[in-house]
C-alpha cells in the first residue's frame, strides 16, 4: 500500500541549500580552507588526548575547558563564550534564540549566504539591504534597514564573498543603533587589522563570531564560537541541544590554542601570498576588489564567469563560481593556497584570458 509522502514546509520547498562543488582537481581553491595543516606537534597532542577520552561517557556538556581557553585568548571569562559545531551552528542557535517566526533578520547583500539561509530555515523573515556599487556599506541603506526593526543584524567583516573590511564608522553606527542583536562575523579577522571585539560590552547586545576552520587549519573539526555579553550567552546555552559538542572537537579546539604562534606564522604567509596573487591579477584583464581575507573576488573583463570557471576546471584548478549569485554576475572567488597552487592558478588564468 503506497502512502502520500510528507511534504517539506511550504516556505522551504522552493529553496536551495548552500553548496560548494566538490570536484577532483589538482588545485582546489574554492572553499576558503587553510592550505596548510596544523603542526605535527598539535596532531601528536590531540592523539594523546584522544587516547584518554572516556568514549562511553557523554562529552562535557558546557565545554567549560574550551570556553575558558577561548576566554583567556580574548580577555573575557568563559561565561561570555558560546561554542558549537562550526559557525553555522553558532549562528543557527543565535537565530533560534532571538529571531524565528514573526521576527526579521537583516543582511547587506552580497554577503555570506548562510545568514539568509539559516534565517529562513528557522522561520524568520529576511531583510536584504543593498550595498553600494563598490560593495561597501551604504549609510542611507543602513538607516533604511535598521528602521525595519530587525531582531538580528549581521555584518561580515571581512565580508564574504567580497573580502572587504566594513567601514569601522558604519560598524560602530550599526552596533549603537540596531534595535536588536548585532552579530559581527569575523571568520577571517586574523587576516585583517580590525576587530569588533573591542566594542563588546555587558550592556550591549553585540556578539562577535569566529571559526577554527580558517586560520586554525581545522575545517575538518567543525568548531566555531562567539563572544558576547554573559546574559546573551546564557540564553544560547538554554536553546542549544544538550551534548551538542563532542569530546574530540572540544579537545581539538582547546589544544589548538596552545599553538597560536604557529597560527600567526601561517597567517603571515597567507597574507604575503594574498598580496602576490593580487599583484598577479592586476596584470590580467580582470576587475578585482580589495581583500583583507584569505581570498580574492574578481571578474573577468571580456569573458563570462561561467566560461572562465569551466576553463580553469579543465586545467585542474577549482575556484568558487559566484556568477549566479545576486549582484555578482560573472564574479569568481579564489582562495589563497600554497605558493605552487597560486602559481598554477595565475598561470591557468593567464592562459584562459590572454
Amino acid at each position: 500500500m503506497s502512502r502520500t509522502r510528507p511534504q517539506v514546509r511550504e516556505d522551504l520547498s522552493v529553496r536551495e541549500g548552500y553548496h560548494s562543488p566538490q570536484i577532483d582537481v589538482d588545485v582546489r581553491l574554492n572553499t576558503n580552507e587553510a592550505p596548510e595543516p596544523p603542526p605535527d606537534a598539535y596532531r601528536d597532542a590531540l592523539a594523546a588526548e584522544m587516547s584518554r577520552i572516556e568514549w562511553h561517557r557523554y562529552p562535557e556538556r558546557s565545554a567549560m575547558e574550551l570556553r575558558e581557553a577561548l576566554g583567556a585568548l580574548h580577555g573575557v571569562g568563559p561565561e561570555q563564550v558560546f561554542a558549537a559545531n562550526g559557525s553555522n551552528e553558532v549562528l543557527q542557535t543565535l537565530l533560534l534564540t532571538y529571531a524565528g517566526p514573526g521576527r526579521r533578520v537583516a543582511t547587506f547583500e552580497p554577503t555570506f549566504a548562510m545568514y539568509a539561509h539559516i534565517a529562513r530555515i528557522t522561520g524568520a523573515d529576511s531583510i536584504e539591504g543593498e550595498r553600494a556599487a563598490d560593495f561597501s556599506l551604504d549609510p542611507a541603506e543602513v538607516e533604511r534597514v535598521l528602521s525595519l526593526d530587525p531582531a538580528v543584524t549581521f555584518l561580515c567583516s571581512p565580508n564574504n564573498p567580497t573580502a572587504m573590511l566594513e567601514d569601522p564608522a558604519l560598524v560602530d553606527h550599526v552596533i549603537e543603533h540596531a534595535p536588536g542583536v548585532v552579530c559581527v562575523d569575523e571568520a577571517y579577522a586574523q587576516f585583517a587589522d580590525r576587530t569588533a571585539l573591542d566594542s563588546l560590552d555587558e550592556d550591549r547586545p553585540l556578539v562577535v563570531s569566529r571559526t577554527f576552520s580558517k586560520t586554525w587549519s581545522m575545517a575538518g573539526a567543525r568548531l566555531g564560537y562567539l563572544v558576547g555579553p554573559s546574559w546573551l550567552v546564557a540564553n544560547l546555552w538554554e536553546v542549544v541541544l544538550p551534548y551538542h559538542l563532542d569530546s574530540v572537537t572540544q579537545a581539538g579546539g582547546r589544544l589548538a590554542l596552545r599553538f597560536a604562534d604557529e597560527m600567526d606564522e601561517r597567517v603571515a604567509r597567507l597574507v604575503s601570498e594574498r598580496e602576490r596573487v593580487v599583484a598577479g591579477l592586476a596584470e590580467l584583464p580582470v576587475t578585482q576588489w580589495p581583500s583583507s581575507a584569505n581570498f580574492v573576488l574578481f571578474r573577468p573583463d571580456a569573458r563570462t564567469g561561467d566560461d572562465v570557471w569551466q576553463a580553469l576546471v579543465d586545467r585542474s584548478v577549482l575556484v568558487r563560481n559566484c556568477a549566479s549569485w545576486p549582484r555578482l554576475t560573472d564574479c569568481l572567488r579564489v582562495t589563497i593556497g600554497l605558493p605552487d597552487e597560486n602559481d598554477r592558478f595565475l598561470a591557468a588564468l593567464e592562459e584562459v584570458l590572454t
